[in-house]
């Protein structure tokens, strides 16, 4: 793991080697990578990474802070890889396209402040019309959440709210000089409702533009259209000097050309060389001019060029027979000779019905598309639909090339779109999130995560009446959920979305919807069961997290969900939720299989003394030497085996990694809560099968970096520990079933070295199952090992 964190527990902040690392990593790209494209977003990434190390060192930027910029929390900054912030904000910048032709409409391009100019002509009465006509067609997009902020005091203003807009332009004008407050108009109103998609028609075209032409395939296609045809020519000209009949191998009983026992290949027929027409050397001398042509406008396919190859020899010797005909050796004609049975016993000869059937295959082939020219068609069809949004059949551009396309392009009529282009298409298909699962689009939770909020920007709209106002605060949700992450330090809290100004102005017009919470508490299970059961072995990531939980909230559910926290930046502490989920946990696993493996003493956790929640108590904690504590995470400690308290990533990794036993990671919470327990009865032995099978599948998966063997190693200890809850929620005659059917299949495994290091995780399950613990020392007797992810020794798996 890389380390964002210094050394010190005092005054936390964030290491600027990590940023320096960035840089130089970047700057390595930027220089070497191949792709000028590459190397371009490289230096784009040194100039961020510049920023972040500036503002660091000059402390312009407080790394680890929820409010790193000295702005306002509710400004969106820009944020790189780790959560550092650049120390610009997204909705300043250079001026964006939409900006500047509104300027050019106000007669205002030259003003020296044309955001302030903007601003406040949205403030006139012409520019709240503007605003009022948005509103009411939804021809808008919001793609950083202050640019909603104007349109929700045109909101106010229209419905005679006009105090509150006068306090959220409070708020925001002291911004205008350097932020846009107004949104990018658009052709069409937004989507909305249930149906998402993975990427818009814009990025898909993006995508196909930037599909490079295969060099393999241009080379094979110039091999066959430009060189197979002076290749038959230079055989044709030899064939002219042979006396006697045309030279060809001998052919063995079966039919096939065999070499002797010398490894020779015995040839019959006459001897090229022995004769030249009149103007044999001037056809003879346009051919050699013809190659040398050619191979100016076509260097592609390197085999003509080849000295070991039979054109290339061929034609050196018919330079030389043009040159000075008595230099060829008898060997050298005996060479010529061999070449050209070789050439006609593979096709015939030139000009031959043989020889032509071989060639019009050839250039059948050639003469198809590349999945180039076939992209070029398919972006044209696609430029025909709104760019920022999905579509609902693809197959209305994935169809064969039509004549007219044909006529205007050098693709055959009837060309099919390959797979891999429509599977590109497929990703641009808006329909419902399950659907988008079962054909493969949505392939991970972290994918599930990106798409939800489409969804769920819906339903927290619901309790706003007002049709206009209800699809701007989704589209202020959608785009806030696109905010990045920021590190943050000593338990603060990400900037939640009513802390934005006009968000708090919009929330005093909701009203308390009981059909929304309903569907809210629906959405927030149906939600869970999916990912449940389309990913059962991945812990639910801390994007999708942020969904569920805004599910929660609208469905006034209270749910204790806690974030995967980072080994890296680790602070020994663990916030109050993380006990309260612990203690659901209990209440849930109590008795069963998950208690028992784990060795978890539920029982204790009722008799923690509960952290002091008043500010003057956490304040002590962190001034006074000692007082920091955490009896949770003391606990989560204790059961790892080490002591808290250091910036070790190993040491801090077994600890969240014991948070994450007892309280599994949301799990006990979302069944509990949910009543999911009922619901997927019939379903929890064959989540708990493919956890298995997952785990047997990624621990095989050939690595040589330290890192990513140990992500390995983790990431399969985590679907383990699933597998373990599924199980535990089992009556235990189907617990011996399943240990039955992993003991076969890992007997299945290829890999006989992974067979032998896996089979003590199996055998401790097997134990925990028969009521014995595993951390009795006859356990380490019989080879049965507890299967954790982190440790500060080698991990027995690798």
């Amino acid at each position: 793991m890389e380390d964002r964190g210094t050394t010190k527990r005092e005054g936390q902040t964030a290491n600027p080697g990590y940023a320096a690392f960035q840089i130089a990593r970047a700057l390595t790209t930027a220089e070497q990578h191949d792709d000028p494209a590459t190397r371009e977003r490289a230096r784009q990434r040194v100039e961020k990474w510049a920023s972040v190390l500036q503002g660091m060192t000059s402390g312009e930027i407080a790394v680890g802070s929820r409010t790193p910029l000295k702005v306002p929390g509710w400004a969106t900054p820009e944020v790189v890889t780790g959560g550092f912030a650049t120390g610009e904000l997204l909705a300043g910048g250079p001026l964006l396209e939409h900006e500047r032709v509104l300027l050019e409409q106000l007669s205002a391009g030259s003003a020296p402040e044309p955001r302030r100019v903007l601003n406040a002509y949205f403030l006139t009465d012409q520019g709240l019309a503007r605003l009022g006509e948005w509103l009411s067609s939804g021809r808008y997009e919001i793609s950083v959440p202050e640019e909603a902020a104007l349109l929700v005091v045109a909101w106010l203003v229209v419905n005679g709210h006009a105090e509150a807009a006068r306090r959220l332009l409070d708020d925001i004008a002291p911004f205008f000089d350097r932020w846009r407050f107004y949104p990018v108009p658009t052709e069409r109103p937004g989507r909305t409702g249930t149906r998402v998609f993975l990427q818009d028609v814009g990025r898909t075209v993006g995508d196909l533009e930037r599909i490079k032409p295969n060099l393999r395939v241009l080379a094979q296609k110039e091999a066959i259209q430009v060189w197979a045809p002076l290749y038959d020519c230079v055989v044709s000209l030899f064939l002219e000097t042979v006396d006697g009949e045309v030279p060809t191998l001998v052919a063995g009983p079966d039919g096939k050309f065999h070499p002797a026992a010398d490894g020779k290949h015995a040839v019959i027929g006459g001897w090229p060389c022995r004769r030249y027409a009149g103007d044999w050397p001037a056809r003879a001398r346009e051919a050699l001019e013809a190659y040398r042509h050619q191979r100016q406008d076509h260097a592609l396919c390197t085999k003509p060029d080849r000295r070991k190859e039979n054109f290339a020899q061929l034609r050196d010797y018919l330079q030389r027979c043009v040159d000075d005909p008595a230099s060829l050796t008898g060997r050298d004609v005996g060479r010529i000779r061999l070449i050209l049975a070789r050439y006609i016993a593979k096709r015939g000869e030139p000009g031959s019905a043989r020889c032509m059937g071989t060639r019009e295959v050839q250039l059948r082939n050639a003469s198809l598309p590349t999945f180039r020219d076939i992209a070029g068609i398919v972006v044209q069809r696609l430029n025909q639909y709104p760019r920022d949004s999905g579509l609902d059949d693809p197959s209305v551009v994935a169809h064969p090339v039509t004549a007219e396309e044909a006529s205007r392009s050098n693709v055959a009529g009837g060309a099919a779109v390959p797979p891999s282009l429509d599977h590109k298409l497929q990703r641009c298909l808006a329909e419902s999130v399950d659907v988008l699962v079962e054909r493969g689009i949505i392939t991970s939770a972290e994918v599930l995560a990106r798409l939800l909020p489409q969804i769920t920007s819906g339903l927290q709209a619901a309790g706003i009446a007002d049709s206009g106002l209800r699809q701007l605060y989704a589209a202020v949700y959608q785009a806030f959920r696109k905010r990045r992450s920021l590190l943050l330090l000593n338990l603060e809290s990400q900037v939640r979305i009513e802390e934005l100004p006009w968000v708090a102005a919009i929330d005093g017009f909701r009203r308390a919807d009981l059909p929304a919470q309903d569907l809210a508490r629906q959405t927030l299970e149906d939600m869970t069961v999916l990912t449940l059961s389309s990913f059962p072995h991945a812990i639910i990531p801390n994007k999708l997290l942020q969904e569920l939980r805004a599910l929660a909230t609208t469905a006034k559910l209270g749910l204790p969900l806690v974030d995967e926290v980072a080994a890296d930046i680790f602070m020994g502490r663990f916030s109050p939720k993380f006990r309260e989920s612990a203690k659901r946990a209990a209440g849930l696993l109590k008795g069963t299989l998950y208690e028992a493996y784990y060795g978890i003493d539920y029982d204790q956790l009722s008799h923690l003394p509960e952290p002091a929640r008043s500010r003057a108590w956490r304040w002590f904690r962190r001034a006074i030497p000692g007082a920091d504590t955490d009896s949770f995470a003391d606990l989560c400690a204790r059961r790892a085996g080490v002591q808290p308290g250091g910036w070790d990533p190993a040491t801090n990794g077994m600890i969240i990694e014991q948070q994450q036993i007892v309280t599994s990671q949301n799990l006990a919470v979302l069944f509990g809560e949910l009543g999911l327990v009922g619901r997927l009865q019939g379903q929890l032995e064959g989540f708990a099968r493919d956890c298995f099978t997952w785990i047997c599948r990624r621990q095989q998966m050939f690595t040589t970096e330290r890192h990513a063997a140990l992500i390995k190693v983790k990431n399969t200890a985590y679907a383990w520990r699933q597998m373990i809850f599924f199980l535990a929620l089992l009556p235990k005659d189907r617990i011996m079933p399943f240990l039955s059917w992993a003991e076969a299949h890992l007997a299945q495994q290829p890999s006989s070295g992974f067979r032998a290091r896996f089979s003590p995780a199996l055998r401790g399950l097997a134990l925990a199952v028969d009521g014995r613990s595993l951390d009795d020392p006859s356990s380490v007797e019989v080879g049965a090992r507890r299967f954790l992810g982190w440790s500060k020794e080698k991990h027995w798996l690798m």
